[in-house]
């Protein structure tokens, strides 16, 4: 288990919470050079965390005789319990309190294809997210699973062409020629899963080891690329400069060594990228209602995120992970620590 992307995965669930913080206090208009960059960049961590499912995805899959029904059902195991768990809390917030989401609208069916990772119009009218709007990333890792499993059929050293070939048979031609999920996988941004798969490919062959200066050289320019920006697609705008820093971090891996605090922040990034949305939107709720300050109500949404999602992690994820597991008759041993959701 990479102790360093451990660190990039909490590192970019934060940046997420950081960017709609700003969407839900301030609808994205920033008074101050901090604020621009959540407003601007916050999002990037989207796009580091497909990088890191491509790795993990691969590196825990390279070794092992698995099954395409088998990894699904590990992956379903590992994703599911959490996603549906606050999209069941969030269905209870819109009904009970509908002014904590004000533009949320529950709709049976729209429901439904939430909780089975179909992409759908949004009866709220924004586009196509399920009803907790950061689910639309867990439908793009859905594809990315289905596909994934295809390519265990063959040897380790063939996935990564089958992946890409999938993908693109998916998103370029199936989904254009049937419209399908109204043009949702039509994006770039589903080949930065293949760009954690070749990190994966390198680190197995023993090829991510370099001085400091190196990696560091890497961290840098990716942070320039991602800061400047430029007017290109967004696989190539954002997730080449995400996988630079992958694969960078994973370089300095012998410095995050033994961090237990690491580990653990990245254990619970999963649980941090699900429950942010309601802790924020209550609070949003809370300051709207009272007058207080966005600022001043942010530190407490941090701390209830960060105790809520150590809880949610702790009590929710491992043990359902190990009932389902159980229940499945998954055999061999857990990866939850190691796994992207």
């Amino acid at each position: 288990m990479l102790i360093s992307v451990q660190f990039l995965r909490a590192l970019a669930a934060w940046s997420v919470v950081g960017h709609h913080f700003m969407q839900g206090f301030f609808n994205f208009e920033a008074s101050n050079a901090l604020e621009s960059l959540f407003v601007d960049k916050g999002a990037i961590g989207v796009d580091v965390f497909f990088v890191i499912s491509g790795l993990v995805i691969y590196l825990a899959t390279a070794d092992k005789a698995l099954s395409p029904g088998r990894f699904m059902l590990m992956r379903i195991a590992r994703i599911v319990p959490a996603y549906w768990f606050y999209t069941l809390i969030m269905i209870l917030v819109v009904a009970v309190v509908p002014a904590i989401f004000p533009e949320a609208r529950l709709e049976p069916g729209h429901v439904l294809m939430s909780m089975l990772f179909i992409p759908a119009q949004n009866p709220g009218g924004f586009g196509v997210y399920p009803l907790l709007d950061v689910g639309w990333t867990l439908n793009f890792e859905m594809l990315f699973y289905c596909l994934f499993a295809f390519a265990l059929l063959v040897p380790a050293a063939y996935r990564l062409w089958v992946v890409a070939a999938l993908l693109y048979l998916v998103c370029y031609i199936i989904t254009p020629a049937f419209d399908l999920a109204s043009g949702f996988y039509h994006e770039d941004i589903i080949f930065e899963f293949l760009m954690g798969i070749v990190i994966g490919m390198l680190y197995r062959r023993g090829l991510c080891q370099a001085s400091a200066w190196l990696p560091l050289l890497g961290i840098a320019a990716a942070l320039a690329a991602i800061y400047h920006g430029a007017d290109i697609p967004r696989a190539l705008e954002w997730g080449v400069p995400s996988a630079i820093l992958v694969i960078s971090c994973v370089t300095l891996e012998r410095y995050f060594q033994d961090s237990r605090v690491l580990k653990l922040l990245g254990d619970c990034s999963y649980s941090v990228y699900l429950i942010h949305v309601l802790v924020l939107a209550v609070g949003r709720w809370v300051a709207d209602r009272t007058g207080i300050d966005p600022y001043t109500i942010l530190p407490v949404c941090i701390v209830l995120i960060v105790l809520g999602a150590y809880g949610s992690y702790q009590w929710l994820e491992k043990a359902s992970y190990r009932t389902l597991k159980r229940l499945l008759g998954i055999e061999g041993r857990a990866i939850i620590s190691r796994q992207k959701y």
